[in-house]
């Protein structure tokens, strides 16, 4: 085989990669087409001719051919904020939002997919429902989990692949992945309780989000179920800010607290601040144990005792069973639950 130069400072063409390789246009064609019915030994004669000639495909006849974009959305879902800027602040800077990306794109890569980021709020979502139907991505990573977000219902109605980042907040046949919430929040109580905690209390998340929900549910009934039945609570916004702010509230009303789940690790970083404030020492007055094991953890003061959800390993769960619903158009939705585990360091 030998290279060929572009004549006139031209592009190769696919006619003299076919020269180089030794075999019709046609089959160049279905090689660069993904065509399963292609020789291994052919495909990779075809391969070689299209690095030494420095071939280029036209992405764009090749979508007329396949059909396919090779890019899907990552379309982040929130609900509306009376302030356009901090919402995308959040999305940006939020551990969760860039675990997620890292994994979804880490696994799409190795497909050749490429991740288009959509943050959105309900206020915009006929653009991004406008974006999808014209055909621009091949299918979408959900994440949303509000219980009124029409978005996941919306996007199950275009017929378009879809995973969702969790369980759905209402019945729709989708494909997601998701962590065991209340088994998280579970090791969380098992862990206080084995401190020695006696006075638990809990700031959860948003109640309008089954994370939020089975957070709280889990950490619950896990004490109820050892005689403790009385467990403070006030409802967060898994954001600094209100992880702070509820902390305030919650041990101006019950002072005595001496074991603290808080539902996120940013909120806890923002409850640690509080819980010093108020001149108590973490852990020995307030043992603390967040959620998520992100960043944020090594950014608290003490380092932060949380239970780990693996976001990396769970977006990449999801970017596979999405390719597998673009490859395979009609499959059954599938969902996939992984096993939290709790990382001790020193504020529990």
């Amino acid at each position: 085989m030998t290279t060929r130069p572009a004549r006139g400072g031209r592009n190769p063409t696919m006619d003299q990669v076919a020269e180089a390789a030794g075999v019709s246009r046609a089959t160049v064609s279905r090689v660069i087409n993904g065509a399963p019915t292609v020789d291994m030994k052919i495909r990779e004669m075809v391969q070689r001719a299209i690095a030494e000639t420095g071939y280029v495909p036209n992405l764009a006849a090749r979508t007329l051919v396949t059909r396919r974009t090779n890019s899907v959305a990552l379309v982040i879902s929130e609900p509306d904020r009376p302030d356009d800027s901090s919402f995308l602040n959040r999305v940006f800077t939020d551990p969760y939002f860039g675990r997620i990306t890292a994994g979804a794109t880490g696994a799409l890569r190795l497909h050749d997919i490429h991740l288009v980021i959509i943050p959105t709020d309900s206020g915009d979502h006929h653009h991004v429902i406008r974006y999808l139907r014209q055909g621009h991505v091949d299918g979408v990573l959900l994440i949303s989990s509000h219980e009124r977000d029409p978005l996941p219902r919306q996007v199950h109605d275009l017929g378009i692949p879809a995973v969702l980042s969790a369980r759905p907040a209402q019945p729709i046949p989708i494909s997601h992945a998701d962590v065991d919430q209340r088994l998280g929040a579970r090791l969380a109580a098992e862990h206080l309780l084995g401190r020695g905690c006696r006075r638990l209390a809990t700031i959860s998340g948003p109640l309008d989000i089954p994370a939020g929900l089975d957070r709280l549910d889990g950490f619950r009934s896990y004490l109820a179920d050892r005689g403790f039945a009385d467990v403070p609570s006030v409802e967060g916004d898994f954001t600094r800010a209100g992880g702070e702010e509820c902390a305030h509230r919650l041990l101006a009303r019950h002072p005595d607290v001496d074991g603290l789940f808080v539902a996120s690790d940013l909120m806890s970083e923002g409850a640690l601040r509080a819980v010093q404030d108020l001149g108590r020492r973490v852990p020995d007055d307030v043992a603390v144990v967040g959620f998520d094991d992100s960043s944020a953890a090594l950014d608290c003061r003490p380092l932060l005792t949380t239970v780990r959800q693996p976001l990396e390993e769970m977006a990449a769960e999801m970017a596979e069973l999405l390719v597998a619903d673009i490859a395979s158009p009609g499959r059954l939705p599938r969902s996939v639950t992984f096993q939290p585990t709790l990382v001790v360091r020193d504020s529990a």
